[in-house]
């Protein structure tokens, strides 16, 4: 069940691009992140923390397998209650769904465009 007082936060923020390992690099040096590995198999993505804490802020990821078609574009996370009416109304709204429900940090997301082109992701926690 979501828990309900994180409905309509920023859940998550990352992005895509083909070398993650050189942005990783960028955003350790500009904003004093830090990485942790994120094992995706055959290469890792990058989990990128508070250098105060550890705490996962946001992601840089390879544009590889699922994400190979996304764009080089900063993507947020929207946590909603229910991931499956959140899409019947982006569709109902003149939205469109660009990636269908899939498993993420044992949760489900969507990629939407909302009305104006805008990409966003949905994200229904566990």
């Amino acid at each position: 069940m979501t828990n309900q007082h994180n409905v309509g936060k920023i859940g998550w923020l990352d992005i895509t691009v083909e070398n993650a390992a050189a942005l990783r690099d960028f955003y350790v040096a500009v904003v004093g992140w830090q990485a942790e590995e994120v094992g995706m198999g055959d290469y890792s993505d990058y989990n990128m923390t508070m250098p105060a804490n550890g705490e996962p802020v946001a992601g840089v990821c390879h544009a590889r397998g699922d994400n190979a078609d996304l764009p080089p574009k900063w993507l947020i996370y929207l946590v909603v209650a229910d991931l499956d009416a959140s899409l019947d109304s982006v569709r109902a709204r003149g939205g469109e769904v660009v990636r269908e429900p899939r498993s993420l940090a044992g949760g489900r997301f969507a990629v939407i465009k909302d009305p104006v082109g805008a990409i966003t992701a949905l994200y229904q926690a566990p």
